[in-house]
């Protein structure tokens, strides 16, 4: 339960998906989510689709995972897929549906955005965001966090200004962006501490099973890659099995060293894996 993570009373164990982008596809997510349950997750994150066009679906997903499978739903909001009004109708539709946890987030411009609309949107940043959810909503707040710092901040300093800001407007726990070095992750929280943002962190891990995959992933987030992974890489990034195989075993001793050091929480980026996140579980 997502009490045990704000009361810090064990290493939480919470999985990621999203809505498959093609409607098609859209029924096969909830085979996925009950594969996931079978592993005892704490809870579950559904994200937010580009632009909100996926907003319905999170919904969706969010009250079979909170209802249906009778595990915490978290529902991802981003800041550029809302206007205060589509916001209030969401958040309502959650508590309708028992869901009774979001994640604010600022989220990515959608490809499709107009200038005009990005520079018209109502929230700016994830802190606004949770002051409104705090002043008009009962719904219990996470928020994100970058263990080597928002790509667009200027310095750690500063992200970490804003990160305790953000906390302080309402959050009530972190997950962080996923990283491959745990030292990174340790360090961040030594900084934290030290900031005063003393909310449980859960510690995003993604399981690198594709070199095409590391790629995407570090470009979108911005995360750096230690020679360990690089050589992996390099090894068995041309055999699938091989790679697929290297990749988890790697996620596994990360996850290994986190638990070990006592973080509050494991978050992983499943990308609708149900197999391999069984597999990474089984091994931790």
């Amino acid at each position: 339960m997502l009490n045990d993570l704000i009361k810090k009373t064990k290493t939480t164990l919470s999985f990621e998906v999203f809505p498959p982008k093609k409607d098609d596809e859209f029924q096969a997510v909830f085979s996925t989510l009950d594969a996931l349950a079978n592993l005892n997750p704490d809870f579950i994150s559904c994200t937010y689709g580009a632009g909100g066009s996926k907003s319905k679906k999170t919904v969706e997903i969010a009250s079979y995972i909170q209802n249906e499978l009778k595990i915490d739903a978290i529902a991802h909001m981003t800041c550029v897929g809302f206007k205060q009004d589509d916001l209030q109708e969401n958040c309502e539709a959650l508590k309708n549906n028992g869901v009774n946890y979001v994640l604010a987030l600022r989220g990515d411009r959608p490809q499709t955005m107009t200038d005009e609309q990005f520079n018209s949107r109502e929230f700016f940043y994830a802190s606004d965001m949770v002051h409104y959810l705090k002043k008009n909503t009962s719904l219990q707040i996470a928020g994100a966090c970058y263990p080597e710092k928002h790509y667009e901040a200027a310095s750690m300093e500063s992200d970490l200004i804003h990160l305790k800001e953000k906390v302080d407007a309402g959050v009530s726990f972190l997950i962080s962006q996923l990283f491959f070095d745990n030292d990174m992750f340790y360090r961040f929280k030594e900084q934290t501490d030290k900031a005063g943002i003393m909310v449980p962190i859960c510690a995003g891990i993604m399981p690198v099973t594709t070199a095409k995959q590391l790629g995407t992933t570090v470009s979108l987030s911005g995360s750096s890659v230690p020679k360990e992974l690089a050589d992996i890489i390099a090894n068995y990034g041309d055999n699938a099995d091989d790679m697929r195989k290297a990749g988890i075993d790697y996620a596994i001793r990360q996850i290994r060293d986190l638990k070990e050091n006592g973080v509050d929480g494991i978050h992983i980026y499943s990308m609708n894996k149900p197999k391999t996140t069984a597999e990474i579980v089984a091994n931790i």
